[in-house]
């Protein structure tokens, strides 16, 4: 087995193989706009951690494919979690959606491209991690934020 098959099982397993935990996808698709941005005690919304999960894939999707971008420490990553109020409206929350089906599509074609030299490559600008290491992380990451998704939602359904 290669750090590729591997790191593609786990992409999907957070998107929408239904493994472990429900895929993120699934846990989506029945949520309307309103449903979507309504906040907890924490004033974290399923949008909200969405758009972070977005930001994050997005800018390590960026570096993985021309590893001369960096990315920028400058970026507060409270504020990666941002929601438009003047924007929550099905039709965004759908173009959200559709942003997030795209980069974990993208990622999959990026890891099928590649190969396991690309994989074993190490990042020095990033503590000389390798880039299976780092992609990996990536969907830890990821399955940590579904999981908040899920108890956000379950708390939704139990209110409604």
């Amino acid at each position: 087995m290669s750090y590729k098959s591997i790191l593609i099982d786990q992409l999907n397993a957070c998107y929408n193989d239904k493994s472990w935990f429900i895929p993120l996808h699934e846990i989506l698709i029945d949520l309307d706009a309103t449903q979507a941005a309504g906040e907890n005690e924490s004033e974290q919304s399923i949008w909200s951690i969405v758009n972070h999960l977005i930001y994050w894939n997005e800018k390590w999707l960026e570096r993985y494919n021309d590893e001369h971008v960096e990315l920028d420490s400058s970026i507060n990553n409270e504020d990666t979690f941002y929601l438009n109020r003047d924007a929550i409206n099905d039709v965004e929350w759908k173009n959200t959606l559709q942003r997030l089906e795209t980069v974990f599509h993208s990622w999959n074609r990026a890891l099928e491209e590649s190969d396991d030299l690309k994989l074993t490559k190490e990042i020095p600008s990033y503590f000389y991690a390798p880039w299976w290491g780092v992609v990996s992380n990536l969907c830890i990451h990821n399955a940590y934020h579904i999981g908040q998704i899920m108890l956000l939602k379950k708390q939704l359904r139990s209110i409604g």
